[in-house]
């Protein structure tokens, strides 16, 4: 009879232990610091889908004009996940260039050593570069191989929820976009960083739009056409460090 009861009292206690994990992990999920699980019943996905495929059509990057979005920046840099977001707004679409951190989990699309970019080892030593032991960086890059935040090298590679959350934020804040182009690409970003120099710098952007409708058709319309960075050309566009982008936290710790 004791052991009767003792065995009831213990499945109870597993029980209630039960609940209370799927309890803790379907609010996990429905959290804002979640983008991995995609299920049915997360409000992150229960609209339509909010940002842009990758389009082959030539006439969907041929952008009239570009401006920088600080107002808009801000509301995406604020999202879980993301340490750093550039928004460009267009006579039609608006482009994202983010840098993801670990404040969320699931920001990837899948996992595994192969897909990251990042080299985040070294600096306890004094050491930048871990290839060759340099201590230098190339502050002209917002975004780098070594000790940096992290960069995607594909579109599909960032989270639909991540994405989901982006452009319903970016639509949220400016409704009249047709389109939201996102990418963490890490040599989109370190571009984008020179056009974001331009607007601070209030230098006129019209001659740059030829520019930035190649890198963009580059990114997310399957151009041909390489484009080159604006430090790379003579456009009068300051070069110097990209130190000037806000970020939430300081850089990665050697074990991130």
């Amino acid at each position: 009879m004791v052991s009767r009861h003792f065995l009831g009292i213990c499945g109870s206690a597993v029980l209630l232990a039960t609940m209370t994990g799927c309890n803790y992990t379907a609010h996990f999920q429905k959290s804002n610091q979640d983008y991995a699980s995609r299920a049915k019943n997360d409000p992150k996905t229960f609209q339509s889908r909010s940002y842009a495929p990758l389009s082959s059509d030539p006439e969907q990057h041929k952008n009239k004009y570009f401006e920088y979005s600080s107002v808009v920046s801000r509301k995406v840099d604020s999202l879980p996940g993301i340490n750093t977001a550039m928004v460009f707004l267009t006579d039609k679409n608006a482009y994202v260039g983010i840098l993801t951190d670990a404040s969320a989990t699931g920001t990837r699309a899948h996992g595994g050593k192969e897909v990251r970019e990042q080299v985040n080892s070294g600096t306890m030593e004094g050491v930048y570069n871990v290839d060759n032991g340099s201590s230098k960086w190339d502050n002209r890059q917002l975004a780098n191989h070594y000790n940096s935040y992290f960069t995607h090298r594909d579109v599909a590679d960032l989270s639909t929820e991540l994405r989901q959350v982006i452009g319903e934020t970016v639509r949220n804040a400016h409704p009249r976009v047709n389109q939201v182009y996102i990418s963490a690409n890490r040599e989109y970003v370190n571009q984008l960083v020179e056009f974001a120099k331009a607007s601070w710098g209030r230098k006129p952007l019209t001659p740059l739009t030829n520019d930035f409708n190649t890198l963009v058709s580059y990114v997310f319309g399957l151009g041909n056409e390489v484009p080159l960075p604006l430090y790379e050309r003579d456009h009068g566009v300051n070069s110097g460090a990209a130190g000037s982008i806000p970020s939430k936290a300081p850089a990665p710790s050697p074990s991130s």
